[in-house]
């Protein structure tokens, strides 16, 4: 195991403006590439297994051809907030984990936010894949322009039309030229933009379509909810932990110590046995005390804050991580202790469960908002409610409005992100 640290500031993002138009430009290319067979295939296999509902064949197809579908969808809202800036929350409603197929099925179909999935499908596949497209061809129409400018119009067909240059010669190669430097001027402008649009026509469609009010209600609702059963499961356990832990061990270190007092006189030597074994009970109470008071509220995160607990943890794993934190301040203690304990419970499944041998670690702030990325490079297939604990992770930051992005494509590798809105004292 090992673990590589850094902190300070983090450079700022300034590069050339043709280094973005051409990072936009294969971005493009990448959605354009995803857009389109991947809608087709959700929508195909969500159309025909609604379908077959009535017949119960899609009783059983349904939960998971949906969760597909949730899955691309939820890939695209990662990739809004990462290549776009972005944020499309996600608001599907909750669905309780014994649920029976049939049960699954018709919660997911009640679940407006299914149908805005299914809605999008489409959007996707035409004018998602078109903007994609142009954002990918802005920049590579100019270049055309150049080259034939530069000599290309040689080979070309007499009477190419390059836009409304028709080119016959020399003199109109240099004007189509001529018309690609102007264009090109006008991709470096636009090329970015159109990406963007690309993610905003998919807010626009994913987003909630309940009113501001009623959706911020209904989010309130769950999270209260939320918070008041995990508060009450956490009570559960630390007093399970007492009961069955420490407190039997001091019961146990009282008994002894009253029959050390018994053979004090009458068997010195017992006497001796046992009070070794009474301060050993001893100080193994005492380590799960501490282990409990860990488990509560670590007091590394109490006394250096989230970036050292962060690293705290990332110490005691058996595989390399590598840590990267920039954090001028802290945040409020519920944040960050809801922020440590969603670390946490991400890298044990990354640890159980992925098969990675390496982990990258990123916690820092910006535009209001405490950002924590975790990324492996193992198998991949993490998602939401599949068991894997990240549907308790997305409840913890459901109270302090935050919220998580799971991009884990088969094959790996699993990027989880994590926002909670805060400020930093």
């Amino acid at each position: 195991m090992s673990i590589e640290t850094k902190s300070g500031t983090r450079r700022p993002r300034t590069p050339a403006r043709a280094r973005d138009v051409a990072l936009s430009a294969v971005r493009g290319l990448a959605l354009a590439l995803v857009s389109l067979p991947g809608a087709v295939i959700c929508f195909c296999l969500t159309t025909v297994s609604v379908a077959l509902v009535p017949i119960g064949v899609g009783i059983v197809t349904t939960p998971w051809v949906l969760t597909g579908v949730r899955a691309f969808a939820d890939r695209r809202r990662l990739l809004a907030a990462e290549w776009g800036g972005v944020r499309i929350p996600r608001v599907y409603r909750p669905l309780p984990e014994d649920a029976n197929p049939w049960a699954r099925t018709f919660g997911m179909l009640r679940d407006p936010a299914t149908w805005r999935d299914i809605g999008w499908l489409p959007v996707d596949m035409t004018a998602g894949f078109v903007t994609a497209l142009v954002a990918f061809a802005l920049p590579l129409y100019p270049l055309e322009g150049l080259a034939i400018g530069a000599g290309l119009w040689r080979v070309l067909p007499d009477g190419y039309w390059y836009g409304f240059v028709r080119v016959t010669g020399q003199t109109s190669a240099l004007y189509a030229a001529g018309l690609g430097a102007v264009l090109l001027l006008a991709a470096l402008r636009l090329t970015p933009l159109v990406l963007r649009a690309h993610f905003r026509l998919t807010r626009a469609v994913l987003g909630s379509g309940q009113g501001e009010l009623a959706e911020r209600v209904r989010v309130l609702t769950e999270t209260r909810r939320d918070a008041v059963d995990t508060s009450a499961a956490e009570l559960r356990r630390i007093e399970r932990d007492l009961h069955d832990g420490a407190q039997a061990r001091l019961v146990a270190v009282g008994m002894d110590l009253g029959t050390i007092e018994a053979l004090l006189e009458k068997d010195p030597a017992k006497a001796r046995e046992l009070l070794a074994r009474t301060r050993q009970s001893s100080a193994d109470a005492l380590t799960e005390l501490r282990d409990l008071v860990r488990g509560i509220h670590p007091p590394v995160l109490a006394e250096r804050g989230l970036g050292d607990a962060v690293r705290s943890l990332a110490l005691r794993l058996p595989v390399t991580v590598e840590v990267e934190v920039d954090l001028p301040g802290r945040a409020e203690a519920p944040v960050e202790s809801a922020a440590y304990f969603a670390v946490s419970e991400i890298l044990t499944n990354a640890v159980k469960h992925s098969g990675a041998d390496r982990i990258w670690i990123d916690v820092h702030h910006e535009e209001g908002r405490l950002r924590v990325s975790v990324t492996d490079n193992g198998k991949g297939g993490a998602l939401i409610g599949a068991g894997s604990g990240l549907a308790g992770v997305e409840r913890r930051l459901g109270t302090f409005d935050g919220v998580l992005a799971v991009g884990s494509p088969a094959g790996g590798p699993t990027m989880v992100t994590m926002e909670i809105p805060c400020a930093l004292s």
